[in-house]
């Protein structure tokens, strides 16, 4: 059964996946259009990957812009990551807070991120995989970032592995947001 808890952030939540175990294996199922509707969620699937990250690798903070902007459901299959979503949409009562909660193979949870907020995450063991559920195609000129250390949250590692890519990212006080609720 689903479990969706609203988050501090407006619009996003956490939710447990359904998980069922036996001497076989473990079944997951990560979404389901009707249950994800009532409570509240509006979501599309339009496109699906994922990444593997190696311990202390930091991906983010990223997000489209309008009008390529997306959702996404993102939860980790394999291993374990910190997963760290911002509220990028300025007219928010929680515009430029964060919220950072675990994400594993074990505890079975995932997040719904609303449009207009940027994500990133932490690989918390080697080959965690991130996967994510999007509700936009990709967009080469419209996929950008923040800055993953200029909002004020701890990542707790010394020496991350990030690309060049995501240390190009502007920082979050000098980003104009266009997202809007």
């Amino acid at each position: 059964m689903y479990h969706f808890e609203a988050l501090p952030l407006v619009g996003a939540f956490l939710i447990t996946m359904p998980r069922f175990a036996d001497d076989r294996g473990v079944f997951v199922k990560p979404f389901n259009e009707a249950t994800f509707g009532q409570a509240g969620i509006e979501f599309t699937l339009r496109e699906s990957y994922y990444s593997t990250s190696a311990k202390d690798v930091i991906r983010g903070m990223h997000f489209q812009l309008p009008p390529h902007q997306h959702s996404k459901v993102v939860f980790c299959p394999q291993g374990a990551i910190l997963d760290v979503i911002v509220d990028l949409r300025k007219e928010s009562t929680t515009y430029g807070q964060y919220y950072a909660h675990e994400l594993s193979a074990d505890n079975h949870k995932a997040y719904f991120i609303p449009e207009g907020f940027a994500h990133g995450f932490k690989a918390l063991t080697d080959d965690a995989m991130t996967y994510y559920l999007v509700s936009s195609g990709y967009n080469k000129e419209s996929d950008t970032g923040i800055l993953y250390n200029s909002f004020g949250f701890d990542w707790g590692v010394d020496n991350p592995i990030i690309s060049e890519r995501d240390l190009s990212f502007g920082k979050l006080d000098a980003f104009n947001s266009p997202f809007i609720i």
